[in-house]
């Protein structure tokens, strides 16, 4: 009779351990399904944030980028004025090439993306332009290597624009005085890369301070970081009494990342 107690008492003690264990593990399978829920509905609501957040960002550099290029336009255009009133015996001339500009300054330039082709004719119309500014003697040399057979370079994949500040910077810059003063403009497009690059040698005199002025090479800047973000570089030098700036912009890996983005 004491062996039969003792047995249903250590039967009792052993079903109780594992009633107890039961509990415990179904505490615990119970945590780690609510851990997991709660872990994947943060999971979620971060997402949700960081998808909310990407797309204030977006709309941020979308109106920042539409300011740079409210003032870009005045800007450029009050330029070319400035320089077709001071050389009126050729104003039939830069009339014409002023038609160019500004049908490209008012049309394609409030596209997003223009083709390389577009932004180099455009440039070089530019170039024209600005020629009136110097005397005949003055060494200017324009040159466009490119491979028109890319597949990118009648692409809308370049912001329009893009070359202005740096041409404009080396006409407003350089030694036009000076007997061995040059500036030297380079278009090239091959490898799915657009290059540009500027040089003059620079002016012993101060130019005059504009109150308002100086907002050329920031807003190129800023509209390549917007745009373009890692996929450029802009490099900006002095070789003893030349200045040079060199643009250089991946148009593939920017189709790549845009393809993707979309």
């Amino acid at each position: 009779m004491a062996v039969a107690f003792s047995y249903l008492m250590l039967n009792s003690h052993t079903s109780g351990i594992f009633w107890i264990a039961a509990i415990i593990v179904a505490i615990l399978l119970g945590v780690i399904v609510y851990l997991s829920i709660r872990l994947a509905k943060s999971g979620k609501q971060k997402k949700n944030m960081e998808d909310r957040f990407q797309q204030i960002e977006n709309r941020m550099n979308s109106l920042q980028l539409e300011t740079l290029e409210s003032r870009l336009n005045p800007h450029l255009f009050k330029n070319i004025l400035n320089s077709i009133q001071s050389h009126a015996y050729q104003t039939y001339f830069a009339l014409d090439k002023l038609g160019n500009v500004l049908d490209y300054i008012l049309y394609e330039s409030r596209k997003k993306l223009v083709t390389p082709k577009e932004e180099i004719d455009f440039a070089l119309s530019l170039i024209e332009i600005n020629k009136i500014k110097i005397s005949p003697l003055f060494e200017l040399n324009v040159k466009a290597r490119v491979n028109e057979s890319e597949p990118l370079y009648k692409q809308r994949i370049l912001a329009p624009l893009i070359s202005i500040d740096l041409i404009e910077n080396a006409f407003k810059h350089a030694d036009l005085q000076s007997p061995d003063a040059f500036i030297s403009i380079v278009f090239e497009f091959r490898d799915d890369h657009f290059y540009l690059t500027v040089s003059n040698k620079i002016s012993s005199k101060k130019p005059i301070e504009k109150e308002k002025g100086g907002i050329g090479v920031m807003t190129l800047e800023n509209r390549l970081r917007i745009i373009y973000k890692n996929h450029f570089k802009l490099e900006k030098l002095i070789e003893g009494d030349v200045y040079i700036a060199h643009l250089k912009i991946n148009l593939l890996d920017y189709k790549a990342q845009m393809l993707t983005a979309g």
